[in-house]
C-alpha cells in the first residue's frame, strides 16, 4: 500500500505522542549533528555536505516513508562506495549516481518489489557491514592518532602499509583528544541517558583541546568554515560518458539504501510491535535520494542507531523523524560556523565508535558455527569487501547463496517429495495419519507447521505469517517435518520468533526436528530462547508438553484419533545427535 504512515498515523494523533515526538525528535537531532559531519568527511566530501543531507533527506523520508518511526540520513553503510565515487568523478559525479540511484528506488517501491528486497540472504549482510565497519575504522587511524602525513591510499592494504610507515609522527595531542572522546562516550550513560555521549563528548573534547590550544588538526584548518545559509537547489554538471558510467554505481548506491532502510525498519517493527510499509519506504528512500544531492548533499537511507535512539525516547510517529531534520537544519543555520572547531581526532574516536557497533563481531562469530555453505558466503562477501569492492561482494555474495541454495537442494530434495508436491488429486490429510487435524489440540496452544527447506526465501514469509497470528497463545508449536534443512537466515528467523514470542509471554516448542535442522539449532544461540527441554521429536510429546504447561493431563497414544501413527523422526537428545554428526564429519 502506497500510503506514507504519517497520514494514516495523523488520523489519530494527540498532543500527548506530539510532546514524546519532539523530545524525541529534539534528541536524535542532537545525536545524529556528530554523525551527520563525520560520515561526510569520512566519505571524501565537506563536512555540510552531510548536515544538509540529514536536514533534507531525512525529513523526506520521515514525512512520506512507510515506517512510524525510522530516522534517515547519510549511514557508515555509503562511507565506502561513496569516498570510491568521488575519488574517480568528483562529487559531481556522486550527485548524478545519487539522483540516479533515488529514481531506481522509487521504480522499486512503484512496482511492489519491497518484499523481494528482504531476500537477501543474512550472511551476505553480516559479511558486508562488518566488513565496511573494518573500512572506516582502518579510514580512521590517521586522525586518530594525528599522523602528519599526506593522503591515505584508498585500497585496505596500501592504507595499513601507508599507515605503518608514517606511525613516528603520532600526535600526542591528537591523541589524548581521541582518548578524551572515547572515555565520554563510554562513561557518559552511566550519568545520563538521555542526552547522547557522542554530543557531550563532541562538545567536551573541542572545548578542552581549544581552551589548552593543542596543535591538533580541526575541521575548519581542513576545510574551512561551515556556511550557514541554505544551499539554493543546483543540478550537477557531468557529460552523457559519465552519466553512462555511473549506472553500475547508481544500482549499487539503490540496493544498498534498500537493504539498509528495510533492515532498519524491521528492526524498529520489532522494537515498536508495528509493521511498516516496505514499498512506500523505497518511494521514500527514492524521493530523498533525487532530493539530496539537488541540495549539496550525499546518499541517504534508513538509521538504525538513529531510528532505535527515536524509539528509546519516546518517538512513535513520522513526526519525530521530522523534528530531528528540523532540529538539525536549526543547529546548522544558526551555530554551524563553531563546528569548524571540532578536532577531527573527535570525529575520528566517534566513527571508531560506530564502527564497533556496526561490525556486529558478535553476530559475526556467531555465523560461523552456522552450516559450512553459509561459512563460506560470510567470509567471501566479507573479504571481498575489506579487499576488492563493496558492489563485487554483494554481487558474489548473493550469486554463492543462490548457487549454494540449488546445492543445498539437489541434497535434501527427494522422489517421493516431489510426487506428493505434484499430486493435486484428493485430499492428503485423509491419507496422513501424522496430520495435525488427527490430533487433539488444547485451547491456548498453536501450531504452525513449515513445509520445505527453510531458507532465506522462506525465512521472512515465516517471521510475517507468525506476526499475524491472532491473539498471544501460551503455547507456540512450531513443526519442522517436512523441512529437511535449515540455513543461517532460517535459524536466523527462528530465532528472533522465539525471543519475541518469549517475551510476550509464549512458550515456543520445536516438533519433528530432523537431523540437520537439529544440529543446526544445537549449535546456535536459539536454545537460549527455547530451552533444550522444548524440541521433539515428534507432534504427540509435543503437544503433551503443552498439556503440561498449561496443567492439563497427558494423552496417550492410543487415545488419539488413529493408532497407527508413525513417528517420522525418532526422539534423539540434542548431544547424542551432534556427536553423531561429528564423527561422521571427521569420517
Amino acid at each position: 500500500m502506497l500510503v506514507p504512515k504519517l497520514f494514516t498515523t495523523l488520523k489519530s494523533y494527540s498532543r500527548a505522542e506530539f510532546t514524546t515526538d519532539l523530545s524525541a525528535g529534539v534528541i536524535v537531532g542532537i545525536v545524529a549533528l556528530p554523525l551527520a559531519i563525520a560520515f561526510a568527511i569520512a566519505s571524501g566530501v565537506t563536512p555540510d555536505r552531510g548536515l544538509w543531507t540529514a536536514v533534507v533527506a531525512g525529513f523526506i523520508i520521515s514525512a512520506f516513508g512507510g515506517s512510524r518511526v525510522q530516522i534517515g540520513g547519510p549511514t557508515g553503510a555509503f562511507v565506502v562506495i561513496v569516498y570510491g565515487i568521488v575519488q574517480r568523478y568528483g562529487y559531481d559525479g556522486l550527485a548524478v549516481a545519487t539522483f540516479m540511484a533515488g529514481i531506481i528506488l522509487v521504480l522499486i517501491g512503484a512496482v511492489r518489489l519491497g518484499a523481494v528486497i528482504k531476500f537477501v540472504p543474512h550472511p551476505v549482510i553480516v559479511g558486508f557491514t562488518s566488513g565496511i565497519a573494518i573500512i572506516i575504522l582502518s579510514s580512521e587511524v590517521r586522525d586518530f592518532f594525528g599522523l602528519r602525513m599526506g593522503a591515505v591510499p584508498a585500497d585496505f592494504l596500501p592504507k595499513w602499509r601507508a599507515l605503518i610507515d608514517n606511525a613516528h609522527s603520532v600526535n600526542i595531542y591528537a591523541v589524548a583528544v581521541s582518548v578524551l572522546t572515547l572515555a565520554v562516550i563510554l562513561a557518559w550513560p552511566r550519568f545520563n541517558r538521555k542526552i547522547p555521549g557522542t554530543f557531550i563528548a563532541l562538545l567536551v573534547s573541542t572545548a578542552v583541546a581549544h581552551a589548552l590550544n593543542w596543535p591538533v588538526e580541526t575541521i575548519g584548518s581542513r576545510f574551512g568554515s561551515i556556511s550557514g545559509s541554505f544551499p539554493v537547489p543546483a543540478l550537477p554538471h557531468v557529460s552523457f560518458a559519465q552519466v553512462t558510467a555511473l549506472v553500475p554505481a547508481a544500482f549499487t548506491i539503490a540496493m544498498l539504501a534498500a537493504v539498509e532502510s528495510l533492515l532498519s525498519a524491521i528492526v524498529s517493527d520489532g522494537m515498536i510491535g508495528g509493521r511498516h510499509r516496505s514499498n512506500m519506504e523505497l518511494v521514500a528512500q527514492g524521493l530523498a535520494n533525487i532530493a539530496s544531492p539537488l541540495f549539496g548533499g550525499i546518499p541517504a537511507t534508513g538509521a538504525i542507531a538513529r531510528t532505535a535512539t527515536n524509539v528509546k525516547n519516546g518517538g512513535r510517529t513520522p513526526v519525530a523523524g521530522m523534528v530531528h531534520a528540523l532540529t538539525l537544519l536549526l543547529i546548522t543555520l544558526f551555530f554551524g560556523r563553531w563546528a569548524s572547531l571540532i578536532p577531527m581526532a573527535t570525529l575520528a574516536a566517534i566513527l571508531m565508535i560506530v564502527a564497533y557497533h556496526m561490525s556486529e563481531w558478535r553476530t559475526f562469530a556467531a555465523e560461523l558455527s552456522a552450516p559450512k555453505s553459509d561459512v563460506l558466503v560470510l567470509l567471501t562477501t566479507f573479504f571481498l569487501t575489506v579487499l576488492v569492492d563493496l558492489t563485487v561482494a554483494i554481487g558474489v555474495g548473493m550469486v554463492a547463496a543462490a548457487f549454494l541454495f540449488m546445492r543445498r537442494m539437489a541434497q535434501v530434495t527427494n522422489i517421493s517429495a516431489i510426487s506428493r508436491e505434484l499430486d493435486d488429486d484428493g485430499d492428503p490429510y485423509a491419507t496422513d495419519p501424522n496430520a495435525i487435524m488427527r490430533r487433539a489440540v488444547p485451547k491456548g496452544v498453536e501450531v504452525y507447521e513449515i513445509n520445505g527447506p527453510f531458507f532465506f526465501g522462506a525465512a521472512e514469509t515465516f517471521k510475517d505469517t507468525i506476526g499475524r497470528i491472532a491473539g498471544k497463545p501460551k503455547v507456540l508449536i512450531i513443526r519442522l517435518r517436512n523441512v529437511p534443512s535449515i540455513d543461517s537466515t532460517g535459524l536466523h528467523a527462528l530465532k528472533d520468533v522465539a525471543h519475541r514470542t518469549r517475551k510476550e509471554g509464549t512458550v515456543v516448542l520445536l516438533s519433528d526436528v530432523h537431523t540437520q535442522p537439529l544440529v543446526a539449532i544445537s549449535r546456535s544461540a536459539i536454545l537460549d530462547d527455547i530451552g533444550e527441554e522444548n524440541v521433539f521429536g515428534n507432534i504427540d510429546d509435543a503437544l503433551n508438553r503443552a498439556r503440561a504447561l498449561l496443567d492439563l493431563p497427558p494423552v496417550t497414544r492410543p487415545d488419539f484419533a488413529t493408532a497407527t501413527v508413525a513417528r517420522e523422526t525418532p526422539t534423539k537428545g540434542l548431544g547424542v545427535v551432534k556427536d553423531q554428526l561429528d564423527e561422521q564429519e571427521q569420517a
